[in-house]
């Protein structure tokens, strides 16, 4: 008896260190981080793989955390997302519930790089879902992260959201820096929603900067809208935004404040404002002025706008009489189509009663004129036609005065006309 008892409990220690030696070798970070994303990636028809080191942790709340992370449609040439580290914790009410509980206590990532093409490609092979919106009650944090679109980037992205409940509001802190060929603009905002969800609100504030070249403009910017996310994009009835700011050049520097209230659209990487309303108001050169008119930024920026001056700038050379004396209302139309640092050639009609001034010129160009000293040329840099019917010039009076202006660094034409 004692002999058959010393050969069980023998077995029983055998078999107890084998199940040991396999539970070990089964439950492996890199076996059990596998397991896990082959199942995620099969629910969402990617194929998630991590080919860094693994970790898991079961104690306390269930914490996974992979690296080298790549996720992709099968067979497509380019991943749609890829991570340098992937950190995820749950509490175990979501793990015993097998999916069914969407409750999430911290995801991070660490340069993650978003295909915008790839992401698009297969949200249009999902079918409609109905899943519901996950809960992060401890946030979401994203470091060096990249967005690539076709001809822009966001680079160096960082979010910091803390916490996501689909029926109470968000507010996160986003930064990092938009580029789209020589334009780049870099920004460090917060961002708040009513909610995370479709026709919600959102509000955003904080330093924005852009640069082109020799220029920069750094800005506060306050915006708010409405926005729907659809199969077309995204879309706002009515956007409200208003920066202050000041553009800067070398030594010149000069002041701004501008206010737009549009519609807005934004689809294919095109950003469209129209019919807008615009309002600008500044300090030595910079004109005040209220336009309506369209903006549009995609891979050229449009601009069109038709209004009204408030007055003409003291900084701007004098208009000669009578043109300079009168209070008419001074009427303009602006079109620019071209490159978004304005290095295009941008179209002008002013008029003043019977006056008519069409003129064709660099925005940058007019802007260092307008700010030299007064060894600079006594003419603008621009192109154009000055019609009136009387000029009054040194005692003497012109009637039916047309002048041509010629700046030879101008293309005769402009796509703008």
């Amino acid at each position: 008896m004692r002999r058959r008892l010393a050969l069980l409990l023998g077995a029983g220690i055998v078999l107890l260190l084998l199940l040991a030696l396999l539970l070990r070798y089964v439950l492996q970070p890199e076996r059990v981080a596998g397991f896990v994303l082959d199942s995620l990636g099969k629910s969402l028809g990617l194929e998630i793989t991590a080919t860094g080191t693994s970790e898991y942790r079961l104690r306390g709340t269930p914490t996974l955390v992979v690296r080298e992370v790549v996720a992709r449609e099968p067979d497509a040439a380019t991943p749609l997302l890829r991570a340098q580290r992937v950190y995820v914790s749950v509490p175990w009410s979501t793990v015993r519930s097998r999916g069914e509980s969407l409750d999430i206590t911290r995801i991070e990532l660490d340069a993650p790089v978003l295909d915008v093409t790839a992401l698009q490609h297969w949200l249009a092979s999902r079918p409609p879902s109905r899943t519901r919106m996950p809960t992060l009650s401890d946030g979401l944090q994203v470091e060096e992260g990249r967005i690539a679109g076709d001809g822009w980037s966001v680079d160096g992205l960082a979010v910091a959201l803390p916490r996501l409940h689909p029926d109470q509001g968000i507010d996160a802190r986003v930064g990092g820096r938009y580029r789209a060929g020589a334009l780049s603009l870099q920004f460090d905002v917060a961002a708040a929603m009513t909610k995370p969800a479709n026709d919600a609100g959102i509000a955003i504030i904080g330093p924005v900067t852009a640069a082109s070249g020799d220029w920069r403009l750094p800005a506060r910017l306050k915006l708010s809208a409405p926005l729907h996310f659809g199969d077309d994009g995204i879309r706002s009835r009515r956007l409200r935004a208003s920066m202050a700011g000041r553009y800067e050049s070398g030594k010149t520097g000069l002041p701004f404040a501008l206010a737009i209230t549009s519609p807005l659209r934004f689809r294919d990487g095109t950003l469209a404002l129209a019919p807008a309303g615009f309002a600008l108001r500044g300090e030595d050169v910079v004109p005040g002025l209220d336009a309506s008119g369209a903006a549009a930024y995609g891979k050229r920026l449009l601009l069109r706008l038709d209004g009204n001056l408030a007055d003409w700038p003291e900084a701007w050379p004098a208009l000669p009489a009578p043109i300079g004396a009168s209070d008419s209302p001074l009427p303009f139309a602006l079109d620019y189509l071209g490159r978004g640092d304005f290095s295009d050639v941008a179209a002008l009609r002013l008029q003043r009663d019977d006056t008519r001034f069409d003129a064709r010129f660099r925005i940058a160009d007019i802007t260092a004129w307008a700010a030299a000293d007064a060894t600079g040329s006594p003419l603008p840099p621009l192109s154009g036609h000055l019609a009136t019917p009387r000029l009054d010039i040194s005692g003497a009076q012109l009637e039916g005065v047309e002048v041509e202006f010629e700046e030879p660094s101008l293309p005769t034409t402009t796509k703008t006309q």
